[in-house]
């Protein structure tokens, strides 16, 4: 047996010592990441179930109302157009709606699988934008919001304008920006829609005059199934995933998104998006069809 002195065995054990605070420590810290971990689980867990939940009545209850118009139609007599004009208007607002939060959908599953990639033609960026506030003029009249668009570019072919982007992507973007301005707009308001041009950069400004967002809710509205008003009795439809979509897309373009709003005086969202450096020969008019001049596929 070695014998040791009384100055190394004090050594020793302080050594031992200080290697156990030290692994209590780390298992200190690993246990807080754990809880942390756990934490948002749980949380990612409750927001997916709430989006299920949120998203069914989205879904179900616009069908249910088209198929109980659709319904009614048939019984209205020949001579009463006007009840038949008021029902095709609201079942054209219920498939309106629920075609948007479809399309919502079915991009989010393709960014969550990593599946959305440009699809860069020449776009006419008047003729989307113009197609896009049409698409939303019967929503904006029942709420007696003015949708005013001032296309603040001043040179281009004729009174068109064209940018190398991808339209689709465009059109959900700026769709997803202007059901959010006048979703939580104030009647009787306006939501202004500026388009500018800066060297490479198209610039979309989107300012409604409504609610407003803290400087709290402006670091949270862009995570997925976020809501400002995730309320039972909400009276604002949605299910929190716009603007985390719009995010994202704008980030599969290399553009970006800036926020100015103050609570009760309403929010301007500015969209910069660069012009894509791709070589194409496409066309896209109102980002519904792409015309080529050539047989190349573009992407």
């Amino acid at each position: 047996m070695t014998n040791i002195s009384d100055r190394q065995l004090i050594k020793e054990i302080r050594d031992r010592l200080a290697d156990r605070s030290k692994f209590e420590r780390e298992i200190n810290s690993l246990s807080l990441e754990l809880q942390e971990v756990t934490k948002r689980y749980k949380e990612s867990e409750s927001l997916k179930s709430h989006f299920i939940s949120n998203i069914s009545n989205e879904i179900v209850n616009p069908f249910t109302s088209i198929l109980g118009l659709s319904k009614a139609i048939l019984s209205v007599e020949k001579n009463d157009w006007k009840k038949v004009v008021s029902m095709v208007a609201l079942i054209h607002s219920e498939a309106f709606n629920l075609d948007f939060q479809l399309k919502n959908i079915f991009v989010a599953a393709k960014i969550e699988a990593g599946e959305v990639v440009p699809n860069i033609a020449k776009v006419n960026i008047r003729n989307v934008i113009q197609t896009i506030i049409d698409s939303f003029s019967l929503v904006a009249r029942k709420m007696a919001i003015e949708i005013v668009f001032n296309f603040d570019i001043e040179y281009g072919f004729g009174k068109n304008f064209y940018f190398k982007t991808d339209s689709e992507k465009i059109k959900l973007i700026v769709s997803n920006m202007l059901n959010n301005a006048l979703k939580y707009s104030y009647k009787d308001s306006k939501v202004i829609l500026t388009v500018t041009v800066d060297e490479d950069f198209l610039t979309i400004a989107i300012q409604d005059f409504g609610t407003g967002i803290s400087e709290k809710n402006q670091k949270i509205i862009f995570e997925r199934f976020k809501r400002l008003d995730s309320g039972i009795n909400s009276l604002n439809r949605g299910h929190g995933l716009g603007l985390s979509i719009s995010k994202a897309l704008l980030d599969v373009l290399g553009g970006s998104i800036e926020i100015d709003s103050r609570k009760g005086e309403g929010s301007t969202f500015t969209l910069h998006i660069p012009e894509a450096k791709n070589v194409v020969e496409g066309f896209s008019g109102e980002g519904n069809d792409i015309f080529f001049d050539g047989d190349d596929e573009i992407f």
